[in-house]
């Protein structure tokens, strides 16, 4: 599976486009850094204090949070996913035996659903869940949100890239 382009947003245009093109240009980057992986070093764990904090683990985090902030909280459809089940707290980051390939698709294609909600909504509209406190910041709060979440997570899968094998860049 290639990674997909890594295309920085014009300099000039409107607000929805450069946000839009901010945040799949990081969405690219967690793709890129897990190219060429082994299932094994996709799993490997090096940092003793975050055992769960593998290339994996990132993947499938950011899969849930993007499902959390945009069908959960934004339009208000039940709260499933590993944060909502009893259970450790970084349940979304437990996937032992789960190839990096899976995860990556499962990835894309919450994006591709995360895009469509996006895409079909006012970013001036707030969310609709009415159990959770942070429903109640708009649309493009949440994208904000989303890109802060997904480059700082994008950062951590630079370091563990560059201890497992040296790798680094992003562009």
């Amino acid at each position: 599976m290639s990674s997909p382009p890594r295309i920085r947003p014009p300099f000039v245009a409107d607000e929805r486009t450069q946000l839009l093109g901010w945040y799949d240009m990081q969405r690219a980057i967690v793709h890129y850094k897990c190219e060429g992986l082994s299932d094994e070093d996709a799993h490997r764990s090096l940092l003793p204090t975050s055992p769960l904090m593998t290339m994996a683990g990132i993947v499938s985090h950011l899969r849930w949070v993007e499902h959390t902030w945009f069908e959960v909280l934004f339009l208000g459809r039940p709260a499933d996913g590993p944060a909502f089940q009893e259970g450790p707290e970084a349940a979304d980051m437990m996937v032992e035996g789960i190839p990096i390939g899976q995860l990556l698709a499962d990835y894309e294609r919450q994006c591709a659903i995360s895009n469509e909600i996006i895409a079909s909504h006012s970013l001036d509209e707030v969310g609709q869940h009415p159990d959770f406190r942070s429903a109640a910041a708009t649309l493009r709060w949440m994208v904000i949100h989303m890109v802060e979440e997904t480059a700082r997570h994008a950062g951590h899968m630079d370091t563990i890239r560059e201890l497992l094998d040296g790798e680094t860049g992003y562009y």
